[in-house]
């Protein structure tokens, strides 16, 4: 026969640990008690079997446990790490992620994100393909909202891990224009529809600044459509000498493209990506890339939800700084005439 015995009650807990049901409710959730009533009201909770019916928990407390993770496109790999260190992070805080993917649609973020808030999570974690958007004030009115990558419209969003993109643009252009590349051409993911975003910003008033020919291409997030993108651009009689892509999958797509024209890298084409992803130091040549230290961001983001969930902290900005990972991708010596 299945062993159906009766599930503990947090009034059980309550009686075996001499405190009330309330302050038991408070430590299990690890709020308004010391960390020695926490240990002591989970290790009775243990003991008893004692388990917190989730729908119950949600209407007690008004939370789901539940976090959003807004991807701008999960086939972008290092938003794949990203989202992977995110829910893990979550976890390890007794919540859950729930990933969605705008698949490079800005209007499509837009609509998850409503969709999200719809669905009651605790709080919203977004890298924005639309950092413009009057959205997301609006949603910062309801929940936590931490940006990853830009800063989003309205300045409301309860936190932000913003990257320092003035400085890994001028890491890689100013890395390029030292190895004698004049034409450099910019692969981007950002559409049309949004143009003003820092990194892309940046490029144009760097280039200006070290006096390159730069042409930036909008090449999707995705390695097969980065690949035809690249092979377009590298099959014109006047190429450009190095490409540098804000993106290493779409970087990945380049490697592609040049073996399929015959191209070397660096030999004909020098290539810098601007996530370092932990396959581009296994590429042949490995890629030269701007690196962002991911599992520091991850960190980051997922404290900052969590202590705003938790009523912990004020609206918070931490700015990641690149560093730029040197390889054999750009090569050692001068570009080619």
């Amino acid at each position: 026969m299945p062993d159906r015995r009766k599930r503990a009650t947090i009034r059980e807990v309550a009686q075996a640990t001499g405190l009330s049901p309330a302050a038991v409710s408070y430590a299990l959730r690890g709020i308004q008690t010391s960390e020695e009533t926490q240990e002591r009201v989970r290790a009775a909770a243990e003991e008893l079997g004692y388990e917190a019916h989730p729908i119950a928990r949600a209407l007690a407390s008004g939370r789901t446990g539940m976090v959003g993770l807004l991807c701008g496109s999960l086939e972008d790999y290092w938003q794949q790490s990203l989202a992977v260190g995110i829910g893990r992070a979550l976890l390890a805080r007794d919540r859950y992620a729930l990933i969605v993917d705008a698949v490079g649609d800005p209007e499509r973020e837009l609509a998850l994100a409503r969709r999200l808030r719809d669905q009651r999570v605790d709080g919203l974690i977004v890298q924005p393909l639309d950092p413009s958007a009057s959205l997301w004030a609006e949603l910062a009115e309801s929940l936590p909202v931490v940006s990853i990558g830009d800063a989003l419209a309205g300045g409301n969003s309860q936190g932000e891990v913003v990257f320092d993109n003035r400085r890994g643009v001028t890491l890689a252009l100013e890395h390029l224009r030292a190895l004698g590349h004049r034409r450099i051409a910019v692969l981007t993911p950002t559409l049309s529809s949004t143009p003003d975003r820092p990194a892309d910003v940046h490029v144009n008033a760097e280039a200006e600044r070290l006096a390159l020919q730069v042409d930036v291409v909008v090449a999707p997030q995705s390695l097969a459509e980065a690949t035809e993108t690249a092979r377009r651009m590298l099959a014109e009689p006047h190429r450009p000498s190095a490409v540098f892509c804000f993106s290493d999958v779409i970087a990945y797509g380049v490697y592609a493209a040049t073996r399929a024209l015959g191209l070397s890298v660096p030999g004909d084409v020098a290539v810098c990506g601007y996530d370092n992803h932990p396959m581009s130091a296994l590429l042949t040549p490995p890629l030269t890339t701007v690196d962002w230290d991911i599992d520091g961001i991850v960190d980051t983001a997922v404290r900052l939800v969590v202590d705003v969930i938790e009523e912990r902290s004020p609206v918070r900005r931490v700015v990641c700084e690149p560093a730029l990972r040197v390889r054999e991708s750009t090569g050692l010596g001068s570009a080619p005439t």
